[in-house]
């Protein structure tokens, strides 16, 4: 890895103070670092400033709101998701999504905010310096080519985080502040599926905080896939969210990631009202497949990353409609 760039440090003491700090140009925020500083250290990017957000108490608020959903900080750790008990008890798909993140040491620094801001990976991207020199660098940064799609004006370095699809499917809502002041969305709004720039944040926004509604009768799952069982990016990862009533699906959310240059959420309508069998389990399989669009962007071969995606999703819905 290469010596670090020469930037400067910033560590506000407030939100504010952060906003000001981000509407530099090319300052980028910090949360622990496990994402930007391993590519800094492989000449990933050369900001003006780095602007450190771990001395801002207000992105540490962790709590119920009155409505019976809750509230994270982006400044709270995965750990402290994954074990804490009413995240457990009320959404506990979140807390397997965060348990699944890397290993128990990069968990127990690695922000919420930094897990769904993380940047997005390609075999062609996350390389050595003189490695991207000698392939003429890529369409995301440095190069003028995407090596995955040559023939591309865009580029499909593709997103592998596995909090995001998991509250996409609890239908959370990010809350963004930034120098035109506050607002919230949809969590799926944060991203775009642009490989090189995949974040609809502006510059000057940083993510706040995100807001899970309450779960009114629904049940929700995450499965990963990955080569090892620890430290690994998901290979394809699946969230599912499920209302029923007797034997009828009477709700449907779910989301993919590692298979975009965005966690995507699938469009299910058509399944809502219907009952689980061997036909909706191969329709929600082709609802999938038309809305991944896996590439070689890792070392695992593609075909194998899609047939896996399309048997998880099955899988976890069947595992959901299994307890009732």
């Amino acid at each position: 890895m290469n010596i670090l760039p020469e930037f400067r440090t910033l560590r506000p003491a407030s939100i504010a103070d952060a906003v000001i700090a981000l509407a530099a140009e090319g300052a980028v925020a910090l949360g622990a670092g496990t994402d930007l500083l391993p590519n800094l250290r492989r000449g990933l990017g050369e900001p003006s400033a780095v602007v450190d957000l771990t001395g801002i108490e207000g992105l540490r608020e962790f709590a119920p709101v009155p409505d019976g959903g809750l509230r994270i900080g982006a400044g709270v750790t995965l750990e402290a998701i994954a074990e804490n008990d009413l995240v457990l008890k009320t959404w506990p798909a979140l807390a397997q999504a965060a348990q699944a993140v890397a290993g128990p040491t990069h968990r127990a620094a690695a922000t919420l905010g930094g897990n769904l801001c993380q940047d997005t990976r390609c075999t062609f991207y996350n390389q050595s310096q003189w490695w991207r020199a000698s392939n003429g660098f890529c369409l995301k940064y440095q190069g003028e080519k995407c090596h995955v799609v040559p023939k591309s004006d865009r580029c499909y370095a593709t997103y592998h985080g596995d909090v995001a699809p998991v509250l996409m499917v609890l239908d959370a809502r990010a809350e963004i502040v930034g120098p035109a002041g506050k607002r919230s969305v949809p969590l799926a709004s944060l991203f775009r599926e642009v490989g090189s720039d995949h974040l609809t944040l502006d510059r000057g926004e940083l993510l706040a905080a995100v807001e899970i509604p309450p779960v009114l009768g629904w049940k929700a799952a995450y499965t990963k896939v990955r080569i090892r069982d620890a430290i690994d990016f998901p290979l394809a990862g699946v969230a599912v969210a499920l209302r029923r009533e007797g034997d009828r699906i009477t709700g449907l959310r779910v989301a993919i990631t590692g298979s975009n240059s965005a966690p995507l959420m699938i469009p299910t309508e058509s399944l809502v009202g219907g009952q689980w069998n061997e036909a909706a389990a191969e329709a929600l399989a082709q609802l999938v497949r038309k809305t991944s669009n896996v590439l070689k962007t890792t070392l695992t071969g593609v075909k194998y990353r899609r047939r896996v995606l399309l048997a998880v999703a099955q899988q976890t819905f069947e595992a959901l409609w299994q307890q009732g």
